[in-house]
């Protein structure tokens, strides 16, 4: 890319609403991407500005939606740590740990699920396709590990 692509690659990252901190790394990944396209063999596109540029659209959109997925799980850890009862800190605790142990006491795949599924924020369906599993196969896992996560926290008479 040359100085005028990449000026242009700038603005419509920043357009896009991606922070000026970030921005070198948006440029970055254009790079990138061309050259992984040149890699792969692909002929380059015919107007590379062009095609930088709706690169760094998604981008932009990319980084949306890192940013809301992060936020979601800030607040769904958020409200692990303080219940609706605003139980004491100590009760609150008890809970982390005793998660923290069930979740050890999960089989692996179990494990990879739930974790997967609550604190990564990641759909089934994704998780199917990352893992080479059906949809079944982990909605199954997901209900298995929650139904053993609940009686461990009724057995320990945390919750």
């Amino acid at each position: 890319m040359d100085a005028a692509q990449e000026r242009r690659v700038r603005a419509v990252l920043a357009l896009g609403g991606v922070p000026q901190a970030d921005l070198p790394d948006g440029v970055q990944q254009v790079r990138l991407r061309l050259l992984e396209r040149a890699a792969s063999g692909r002929e380059a596109p015919r107007d590379v500005s062009a095609w930088a540029a709706v690169v760094a659209s998604n981008l932009a959109m990319d980084w949306h939606r890192a940013k809301r997925r992060q936020e979601r799980l800030g607040e769904r850890l958020a409200a692990l740590r303080q219940p609706a009862e605003h139980p004491s800190g100590e009760d609150s605790s008890v809970l982390s740990v005793a998660v923290a142990q069930g979740l050890d006491e999960l089989p692996d795949a179990q494990r990879q699920v739930v974790v997967l599924r609550f604190y990564a924020d990641l759909p089934v369906r994704s998780i199917a396709e990352q893992l080479g599993v059906p949809e079944g196969t982990v909605k199954s896992r997901l209900h298995t590990a929650v139904r053993a996560l609940r009686a461990r926290l009724h057995e320990d008479e945390v919750v």
